[in-house]
């Protein structure tokens, strides 16, 4: 088996393609590397990667449809996992139209590629914030998702409705995964536990919102390779009994699936900062705000049918997971 991994450089990506190739599997990771957060820390990710005998990288951009023609066309991939996108909720609010770019129009040439090589298996990041304004907790991939509350929420759910057309039309084998709150060693640094991480070493003040009453399904990053690993591995088929009169979202009569993945528990935000706080031995100045626009109060992941399919659920306790990432956050920025 041959891996695209797209967004190679980004923190899942970069995580994903070395448990690969640790698999012994051969992988082509592709990134634009653009400057959204560091390209120094998405530099020292490939350095890593580069290491690898069976690794190799191309600088290209998913929107850029002459490029992901011209690497399909001479890839032979296998499987193709797509971990490019522009990242973030609320930058979703400033910048719509990256948005559409990457999500969208990027996700698009991906799905043509896969479909003109006849790729075995595309595999691709969905997100918790599809669930939008559902409140019926866990949430579950049986459940309508139908009122995201903002850009990238909509995007992502975009992405899932193009991979089961095209799952439809061309007998394309497409899982979708949607990951809840993910953290860990080399996470991005504009993500909550950086943020947080910097400004109690630094001693300034962290913008708490929501007054602290956000709850979060906090997914270590060795828990979503394994699942996404797992998942790569297992082509989906038809669902014997699927009916369009009762329609099941997380399932359908064309070769597509998807699956949460997610710790199966929800986290207070103040339960996740104290972790942060007793980790370091030092106390957070906290500001206390309101609810931002697109955010949602609380995810919390219904992992049933992951489980069921693929024998793994996420179980990395908070502080364990906690500890990993200040471990590196300390050797990484040298404190």
């Amino acid at each position: 088996m041959k891996f695209l991994v797209t967004g190679a450089a980004g923190f899942i990506g970069f995580h994903l393609a070395r448990r690969l190739l640790d698999n012994g599997y051969a992988v082509v990771g592709i990134d634009n590397l653009n400057d959204y957060y560091s390209v120094e820390l998405k530099q020292d990710r490939l350095h890593l990667l580069r290491e690898y005998e069976h690794f190799s990288f191309q600088k290209i951009d998913i929107a850029d449809d002459k490029a992901i023609r011209t690497l399909f066309a001479a890839g032979d991939f296998t499987h193709v996992i797509n971990m490019a996108a522009q990242a973030g909720v609320r930058y979703s609010l400033k910048n719509p139209s990256a948005y559409v770019q990457s999500n969208i129009v990027g996700f698009l040439n991906i799905l043509e590629g896969c479909r003109h090589a006849r790729v075995s298996h595309l595999i691709y990041a969905s997100s918790s914030s599809v669930y939008g304004l559902n409140t019926a907790k866990p949430f579950s991939v049986h459940a309508n998702v139908d009122h995201p509350i903002s850009l990238y929420a909509a995007s992502k759910k975009s992405n899932e409705l193009m991979a089961h057309s095209y799952s439809y039309l061309y007998g394309l084998p497409c899982t979708g995964l949607r990951f809840f709150t993910v953290y860990g060693p080399w996470g991005r640094p504009d993500m909550a536990l950086s943020l947080f991480t910097k400004a109690i070493v630094e001693g300034s003040p962290l913008h708490v919102f929501n007054n602290g009453k956000m709850r979060r399904d906090f997914t270590y990053i060795d828990d979503i390779v394994e699942g996404t690993v797992r998942v790569s591995l297992r082509i989906p088929t038809a669902e014997p009994g699927w009916s369009g009169a009762a329609p099941d979202p997380g399932s359908s009569v064309c070769p597509y699936r998807i699956y949460n993945i997610g710790n199966n528990k929800s986290v207070e935000l103040l339960e996740y900062i104290a972790s942060i706080e007793n980790e370091l031995g030092k106390k957070a100045v906290k500001i206390m705000l309101p609810m931002q626009p697109g955010d949602v109060p609380e995810t919390y992941a219904d992992a049933t049918d992951l489980i069921r399919d693929v024998g793994f659920g996420p179980n990395t306790p908070l502080k364990q997971g906690i500890h990993q990432y200040i471990s590196w956050y300390k050797d990484y920025y040298g404190i």
